[in-house]
């Protein structure tokens, strides 16, 4: 039985961001909805020992500069299932570049840097400058392992903050069909 496609579902609720979580954080599995089957699928396995360090998801009605939606971290204490939808404050922005097979023309890959939204939890965080520069290094790190496994490079260009967050989204709104609000519609298959 398939399930409604999230990448339909509404860019924002109100004021946040909606994020759509594939991979939970603690998993050494790198989950994906497939939108030709209709379900969630598993994409690849990580090398033992390698998980990932926060929720990892997608902005629905978004298409990024790599052709899929754009991506985005959530920052939660505890990971949630896989296609739970998170509603987010952005934090802002990691820049980074991927060049698939470590060679070729560098292409744009992003992550939002997100958390729950709402009074509770992580209230006091509000920007990139509110992360632990700590744990922004691990994130990176992440990443390069992460695509290092396929042979690919990826670099992190700079941090940026919310608004460079926000004109990502609408950017990402534009390439997949619909300016503003987001209309349009991103894939993720």
């Amino acid at each position: 039985m398939a399930i409604a496609d999230p990448a339909a579902l509404p860019i924002h609720q109100g004021a946040l961001v909606v994020v759509v979580v594939e991979t939970p954080r603690g998993s050494g599995n790198k989950l994906k909805f497939d939108k030709d089957l209709g379900v969630y699928r598993l994409d690849r396995v990580l090398p033992p020992g390698m998980v990932f360090p926060f929720d990892f998801g997608f902005v629905p009605r978004t298409v990024a500069d790599d052709g899929d939606p754009l991506d985005a971290i959530v920052l939660l204490d505890e990971p949630v299932h896989p296609g739970c939808v998170v509603l987010t404050r952005l934090l802002g922005v990691l820049e980074m570049e991927q060049r698939d097979g470590g060679k070729g023309p560098w292409v744009r890959n992003d992550r939002l840097l997100t958390v729950a939204g709402g009074p509770k939890g992580h209230a006091s965080m509000r920007s990139i400058r509110d992360v632990d520069p700590y744990r922004l290094d691990a994130i990176g790190s992440f990443f390069a392992s992460y695509h290092a496994l396929d042979g690919d490079t990826i670099r992190i260009t700079g941090h940026a903050g919310v608004e460079a967050a926000r004109s990502a989204i609408r950017k990402a709104a534009a390439a997949a069909g619909r300016p503003g609000t987001g209309s349009g519609a991103g894939t993720r298959g």
